[in-house]
């Protein structure tokens, strides 16, 4: 059965995380994705540990299902070679400093020559536009500007960024979504388009009820550790061996939690009984909390709460989460061959349809892989063509 992308070619110029992982969304719908790498390398992925036999597992993360040929497009041979390439190629994808692609040749203009349906993604910190638009722009540095690391930490302590790189993860959602938005609307007659992505716009818009709080009242939300600034109880206790977070949302699950804790006097106290009430004392339930939860194992508590349909989890490290029955259920984590490597662990893509599966058809390309048998097929470049660029530093 054929995947929803297949017919679409994405020459995938980004580095890094945030718009490699976007195109990898498009590759594993089916979109053939082309990386185009520099000889030498210009992924700084490709160079972080942990490695497994030289190769970078952190690389592994956003390249599935994609080519890699090497072209150098600071070279004239390459650069023109590129050019012709996107002549049957549907989008351009970059996240290179504003005016990069403009230095060397091969901007938005250059790309409506060779052709005028391209679609160019760009994928920056700042943006196209704006007196920030020329500053570098890596996820922990967006998350400190665009006030996410300010409401992220315990009240006592320093501002803390998310121990995962959540800017740059949103931000490839969007490289994905706006790409095949752009795609749909040229099939419904639309000329090709720029589209501008800031990793600054994708934190300020995933401030959600923060930036709605400050927008309407001018409320600036503090700094809660794992508690809710409007939600009581909606935190981590302690349990007897681990911590459990839990998730009261409203007053109908607290008044099954006070039936689980056979607590009934405080339905009908008035500092407890409303969730506003609980939010402007939440020091004293709270601590009433603590010294109920520290009786029992976490697992324990989280059997009574299901029962209920209260929401709450263990707190699971990286080999808990990635071993627990629902993940393994899922089949969340995939064997598939390697050409060095023999056989590598992956996560699958989390999407699920009925009539059209997602696998990993492609590996985590090595560098420069695809070359030769890409511009073969491609260009139809013989075999002394392919090594006459090579000797012209062209690939």
């Amino acid at each position: 059965m054929k995947l929803p992308l297949e017919d679409i070619k994405i020459l995938d110029l980004s580095r890094i995380y945030a718009a490699p992982a976007g195109s990898m969304i498009l590759a594993d719908l089916g979109a053939d994705v082309i990386r185009i790498e520099s000889p030498k390398g210009t992924d700084s992925m490709r160079d972080w540990s942990p490695f497994v036999q030289n190769e970078s597992t952190y690389y592994f993360t956003a390249n599935r299902n994609k080519r890699s040929v090497t072209i150098d497009l600071k070279n004239e041979v390459g650069k023109s070679l590129f050019l012709k390439l996107v002549k049957n190629a549907d989008v351009v994808l970059e996240n290179f400093k504003t005016g990069t692609l403009d230095r060397l040749g091969i901007g938005y203009d250059q790309l409506k020559k060779m052709n005028p349906n391209i679609i160019l993604c760009s994928v920056t910190g700042y943006g196209q536009t704006g007196p920030y638009s020329k500053e570098p722009g890596f996820d922990p540095v967006i998350q400190a500007i665009g006030g996410l690391m300010d409401v992220t930490g315990h009240p006592e302590g320093e501002p803390t960024r998310v121990g995962i790189p959540v800017v740059d993860m949103i931000c490839s959602l969007y490289t994905a979504v706006s790409i095949m938005s752009a795609i749909r609307a040229r099939d419904k007659g639309e000329e090709g388009q720029h589209i501008d992505l800031s990793l600054l716009d994708v934190q300020i818009s995933s401030l959600a009820n923060i930036a709605s709080s400050y927008l309407m009242t001018g409320y600036i939300s503090k700094r809660l550790g794992n508690q809710h600034n409007n939600v009581v109880p909606y935190q981590v206790f302690q349990c007897k061996d681990r911590p459990l977070m839990i998730a009261v949302g409203n007053d109908k699950q607290f008044h099954k939690l006070c039936e689980i804790l056979d607590r009934p006097e405080w339905l009908s106290n008035e500092k407890f009984k409303t969730n506003s009430a609980r939010v402007e004392n939440r020091v004293e339930i709270t601590e009433l909390l603590e010294q109920i939860f520290i009786t029992k194992s976490a697992d324990e508590w989280f059997k009574l709460l299901s029962e209920k349909g209260i929401p709450s989890g263990p707190v699971n490290n990286v080999e808990q989460a990635l071993n627990h029955p629902q993940v393994q259920a899922r089949e969340m984590v995939v064997e598939v061959p390697h050409p060095t490597l023999g056989k590598i662990k992956l996560v699958r893509n989390p999407i699920r349809f009925s009539k059209t599966p997602i696998t990993i058809r492609k590996h985590p390309p090595l560098l420069g892989e695809h070359t030769v048998s890409f511009l073969q097929e491609e260009l139809q470049l013989d075999l002394k063509d392919i090594e006459n660029l090579r000797s012209q530093g062209a690939i």
